[in-house]
């Protein structure tokens, strides 16, 4: 194929993957966005390959072979993937994508001929300096991707895990990683590459683990942005511009959405890179004090309330997501509305455990996108409203993030849920949130605590309604 032709197709596949970004910004064009970015991957792989097609039949049955058993893996995995496993997933790929630069860089630094950049002992030093970023990038995006995966999964905890002196630790760690990255691009020594892998694949480790579960929405976005800078750099030393633009476009669109991540929750993103929200709450986490009264009710109770109320907003959050409870809360949304009760959804910009996890989930049950609002498009119309219905949604909703100073969540914008009249909260019990911090919306006088499966009661209050 002739180069001007490629370059001409590899822009076209770069305009179409714009295009997938701009329509995933928005539910109502998600999937015309899928369908740009499959068009422009499928375009990208295609031109690659008609530039530099296999030397030989066995290169082709590979290259069939691994587009075969790569996509028939990813096809089977995500149609079989539940949507609350959904954020574990994205980390699992992040990781992948990381490795798979390791393994690339390692192979075009033992056969730099195959790619390009010189002859075995003797790279072009350019190449030397996007591959060393490239494999960095990389390991880190690995080893913390599996990390973050393991927390969203349940493998690990949720909660911080404070390493002794662990800043210091990272900072060190990070200043060899530098000087190393140096010493390999004036050497080009084999052994230099493979410690820089092994540092940056423990600092990958390092940085994520005392991250808490609060943050992982920053974290999960944080690493989509890594992957993308780790598949540029890796672009650079093989030459190839499509994958060169989609990391750039990856890299920078995940670190736009992980500044948004940090805003909505009233962050620095070198807060959240330090360690982040957790840690035991005061006597809830602890298993001490005297245990405070609340005020509990039933299903039957809840429908009453809100079949004569006029204004229902309801928030949804993780805790929906796990028991799949947004096809119930659908439809005892439509029976409300059924009665003349208006009804919204209030969405927080970190509510689940990655950006937007919400807003699937209601997608998911056919939830109308114009009845779905943003916290700062919404969160003056709580005063107004005669009901927040919150199912799930702990740490987005505690007013302890306005009222006290020395709670880890103070200063993050919440829903004001508080003000509504009357407060429907479904929750299994009294623990805390992933934050690991008491809810102090649970004690107010204006609130009902609805204990149960989230499913299971929502289905119980459509009961109610109905008869």
């Amino acid at each position: 194929m002739n180069a001007n032709i490629a370059a001409l197709l590899y822009l076209v596949a770069g305009v179409l993957f714009i295009l997938a970004l701009r329509g995933l910004s928005h539910p109502t064009t998600s999937r015309q966005g899928n369908l740009f970015g499959m068009v422009g991957m499928t375009l990208a792989v295609l031109t690659t390959l008609a530039l530099q097609p296999p030397a030989d039949v066995m290169g082709w049955v590979l290259v069939i072979a691994g587009i075969a058993i790569g996509g028939g893996i990813g096809a089977v995995v995500a149609k079989r993937i539940a949507m609350t496993a959904m954020p574990q997933l994205v980390a699992a790929f992040h990781s992948l994508v990381g490795l798979a630069a390791v393994l690339v860089a390692a192979a075009a630094l033992y056969a730099p001929a195959a790619f390009g950049i010189g002859t075995p002992g003797h790279l072009h030093g350019a190449s030397l300096i996007e591959m060393s970023l490239g494999v960095a990038i990389g390991a880190i995006t690995f080893t913390g991707s599996i990390i973050a995966f393991a927390k969203l999964n349940g493998n690990m905890s949720g909660k911080p895990i404070m390493l002794p002196a662990r800043h210091f630790i990272n900072a060190g760690l990070a200043i060899l990683l530098v000087i190393l990255v140096i010493a390999f691009v004036v050497t080009g020594s084999v052994a230099l590459f493979w410690i820089i892998t092994l540092l940056a694949l423990v600092l990958g480790g390092l940085l994520i683990i005392p991250i808490g579960g609060a943050d992982m929405p920053v974290v999960v976005s944080m690493l989509n942005s890594y992957s993308g800078w780790a598949a540029a750099g890796i672009g650079f030393t093989l030459g190839n511009t499509a994958l060169i633009i989609t990391g750039a476009l990856v890299g920078s669109s995940g670190a736009i959405l992980s500044y948004i991540m940090c805003k909505g929750m009233n962050r620095s993103f070198i807060s959240v890179i330090l360690g982040g929200f957790g840690g035991e709450s005061s006597t809830a986490a602890a298993g001490g004090g005297e245990a405070r009264p609340v005020k509990q009710g039933s299903a039957e109770d809840a429908a009453y309330i809100m079949q004569n109320a006029e204004k229902v907003i309801i928030v949804p959050g993780y805790g929906m997501a796990v028991a799949q409870a947004q096809h119930a809360l659908r439809e005892m949304a439509e029976f409300l509305k059924e009665d003349g009760v208006e009804v919204k959804y209030a969405i927080h910009p970190v509510a689940g455990r990655m950006p937007g996890h919400m807003n699937v989930l209601l997608a998911e049950a056919q939830v109308p996108y114009d009845e779905v609002f943003e916290l700062e498009d919404i969160n003056s119309e709580f005063g107004q409203a005669d009901v927040a219905f919150v199912i799930g949604a702990n740490d987005v909703t505690n007013p302890a993030a306005k009222t006290d100073p020395a709670s880890p969540i103070f200063g993050m914008p919440i829903l004001d849920v508080e003000k509504a009249k009357t407060v429907l909260f479904i929750k299994r019990g009294m623990g805390s949130g992933y934050a690991g911090v008491e809810n102090e919306l649970f004690f107010k006088d204006n609130t009902m605590m609805l204990f149960g499966d989230a499913k299971k009661v929502t289905e119980d209050i459509v009961k109610a309604i109905d008869d």
